[in-house]
């Protein structure tokens, strides 16, 4: 799929087509964070990043490649495109840390904030009308995504402000991210180059990590490679240029609001692949979570004009 040199299709909201993809995405990236449980078994989880990325690029460099997608004309995108990549760099580095001082469910929950960002963000940047029916909305679906880790939330002995402020702050960062990419020229970029810039910026911030978070090569299984290129290749080449084409067409809250949606399918997918424990809250938080993307969702109705 490529963006470059097609006509932009903008959309005033969310339709079935945009709610297919999302659900698809998020489903994905539920399964993402199954394959990094697997990954970090046989890589240090700041080496994974760095592998990650750097795989995803040259997958994505190679498509451009032989699709002749344009990624170096000048188009005005280098500094936006490098603030991206700063943000999305920070970001990741954030969430790894953020696990190191607190819970997952504490750092899930606290990263899983970003679509309250985006609809403020996206209010006074991007023209996006806030609504008390899609705060409510957002407010719903949050709390569909605390019931999930409702059970998970307290923290083992020692206090967990700092990795919850870091957590916290990873969210506003990929918030900020969203917002830089929908606001800025990066808007009528392609969707691999916009990637791109993300990936490389980010893989150059971490390469100075990886020595100081223990060895890159724990215990190299099959199992770990399969994540791995699972991860580089179908989460990070395919679902994300997939995100940013998405970006360009639709309402950036509406899109960010489906997020909550990815840790309740984390839940599934681990259930389904690791055997881990399901229980009626992944039901209920569905539920919530559905019902708060329907409001957030929601076509707004639009005033005659009334003429004399």
């Amino acid at each position: 799929m490529t963006a470059a040199a097609q006509p932009l299709d903008r959309r005033d909201s969310i339709d079935s087509a945009a709610v297919a993809f999302m659900l698809l995405l998020t489903f994905s990236w539920g399964m993402n964070g199954v394959a990094a449980k697997l990954a970090t078994l046989g890589f240090n989880p700041i080496f994974l990043n760095v592998a990650r990325s750097g795989i995803a690029a040259a997958v994505v460099f190679l498509w451009c490649f032989w699709r002749s997608v344009p990624l170096f004309n000048k188009d005005g995108t280098l500094w936006s495109g490098i603030l991206a990549g700063l943000l999305f760099g920070g970001e990741f580095i954030l969430v790894f840390m953020a696990l190191e001082f607190t819970t997952v469910g504490r750092s899930s929950l606290l990263i899983n904030t970003m679509p309250f960002w985006v609809l403020v963000g996206a209010h006074f940047w991007l023209g996006e009308r806030m609504t008390i029916l899609k705060f409510s909305g957002l407010v719903l679906a949050f709390c569909g995504v605390a019931v999930v880790f409702s059970d998970r939330l307290g923290g083992e002995g020692a206090s967990t402000l700092f990795g919850d402020m870091l957590g916290l702050t990873a969210g506003f960062l990929w918030a900020v991210t969203t917002l830089v990419v929908k606001g800025s020229r990066l808007s009528a970029a392609g969707a691999e180059k916009v990637l791109l810039y993300q990936l490389v910026v980010s893989s150059l911030m971490a390469i100075p990590l990886v020595p100081l978070s223990g060895p890159a090569i724990r215990d190299v299984t099959p199992v770990a490679v399969g994540a791995l290129l699972f991860q580089a290749v179908y989460v990070v080449a395919f679902t994300y240029i997939l995100w940013f084409w998405l970006m360009r067409r639709y309402p950036a809250a509406g899109l960010s609001s489906f997020a909550f949606l990815s840790p309740a399918f984390s839940v599934i997918c681990g259930w389904l692949v690791l055997d881990e424990p399901l229980t009626w809250k992944i039901f209920l938080a569905l539920g919530l979570i559905g019902a708060g993307l329907s409001l957030v969702n929601r076509p707004q109705r639009k005033r005659a004009d009334v003429t004399e």
